[in-house]
């Protein structure tokens, strides 16, 4: 799977449990950490760790397996980071106060 493919692999696993205002970030040209976050809104702290963790299953299945997961026990904002993609699963509150948005673009 090349790294588009991958990307919207990711998405849709972030789709499949409803993950809201999903928003694609091309890092490539300032951060030597990732080439593209992903960034994601969830309704509850529980929504917000079952999007995270099926993202993690998801990539593990398809031999794709996170270098690590930070936040899953608080829940605001879980970070899961697959090397090329770094995804952001946030609540809503969490995600306007941080605005990674307007920081990274």
């Amino acid at each position: 799977m090349d790294s588009k493919e991958f990307k919207q692999f990711v998405i849709d696993k972030m789709e499949d449990l409803k993950a809201r205002d999903i928003v694609d970030i091309d890092v490539s040209e300032k951060s030597t950490v990732t080439d593209n976050m992903l960034i994601c809104s969830g309704n509850s702290k529980r929504h917000v760790v079952s999007i995270a963790q099926n993202v993690v299953y998801e990539t593990k299945q398809a031999g794709h397996a996170p270098l690590s997961v930070e936040g899953q026990q608080e829940g605001e904002w879980v970070l899961v980071d697959l090397g090329e993609i770094v995804v952001h699963v946030m609540q809503d509150d969490t995600r306007d106060f941080y605005q990674l948005e307007k920081l990274w673009s």
